[in-house]
């Protein structure tokens, strides 16, 4: 079985491939300080939960755009499944990805990932929305390079700038309001982010595809995109498997089905 690690800024998502198919998935909040043993106990039990051990592992895979937290997911993968991981970025990884960037250095490693798991199911030129403590929306040509894209900042993180930066606006959830209009200062909060996030997507979205001069099918990730399904008008497919889907591909580009 294969261990597929996305370690992004504010969750991290852990899912175990059986050969055919995801089996299991668990998120937990990103701390870049958690070491291997507290990685092991946490993933541990959860595993247990499923009928799984970390005997059952024999590959692991990981991206993160945490540096600080790579030593001790590599030391997770090294201690508990005693196996190498894949790091995505690392010397000797291939993607098999063209990046037209002015410097391609600057492409992520998260980024990089969902273009390969986007590429691998949908055909066409594509825009991915990842929707994190940032929103990316990345380019990938009708040939599998990825062009370029916009990043902006994420809706929970919008969010938390609201209430800190004014005194008197409370911290309230995320969530897709009844009414365009408020009536109460929650409501009117949760409808200036939600609906103003809607409209920032569906606003860049038709900029890209105006300037792309072509059509582009739009994909959607991300841990709180499940919010926006039925509010867009231009999220074409919601893919909350497209990274770890990514993640199988780097996997088997670099030897790891044989």
């Amino acid at each position: 079985m294969l261990l597929a690690i996305d370690c992004g800024n504010t969750n991290i998502l852990y899912a175990i491939h059986d050969g055919n198919d995801w089996v299991a998935q668990w998120r937990a909040g990103t701390e870049s300080t958690r070491t291997a043993d507290e990685y092991a106990v946490w993933l541990s039990q959860l595993m247990a939960l499923r009928g799984f051990k970390f005997s059952d592992i024999h590959a692991c895979v990981i991206s993160t755009v945490v540096p600080q937290a790579l030593f001790n997911l590599r030391n997770l993968a090294r201690r508990y499944c005693e196996c190498e991981p894949m790091i995505v970025g690392e010397p000797g990884i291939r993607l098999d990805i063209e990046v037209r960037l002015e410097r391609p250095q600057d492409a992520g490693a998260d980024r990089l990932v969902n273009a390969l798991g986007a590429r691998a199911r949908y055909p066409g030129a594509l825009i991915v929305i990842d929707s994190g403590t940032a929103t990316t929306f990345d380019v990938i040509a009708a040939d599998g390079a990825f062009e370029g894209g916009i990043i902006a900042p994420g809706i929970n993180l919008s969010m938390q700038a609201l209430h800190g930066a004014a005194a008197k606006l409370p911290r309230v959830a995320i969530a897709k309001p009844d009414h365009v209009m408020g009536k109460d200062t929650v409501s009117a909060m949760q409808s200036g982010v939600f609906w103003g996030y809607i409209d920032l997507i569906d606003g860049l979205v038709e900029r890209l595809r105006c300037e792309y001069g072509q059509p582009m099918t739009v994909i959607a990730t991300g841990g709180v995109v499940s919010l926006f399904e039925g509010a867009s008008r231009t999220i074409e497919h919601y893919d909350p498997d497209l990274t770890i889907r990514g993640l199988l591909e780097v996997w088997k580009l670099n030897g790891g089905a044989n």
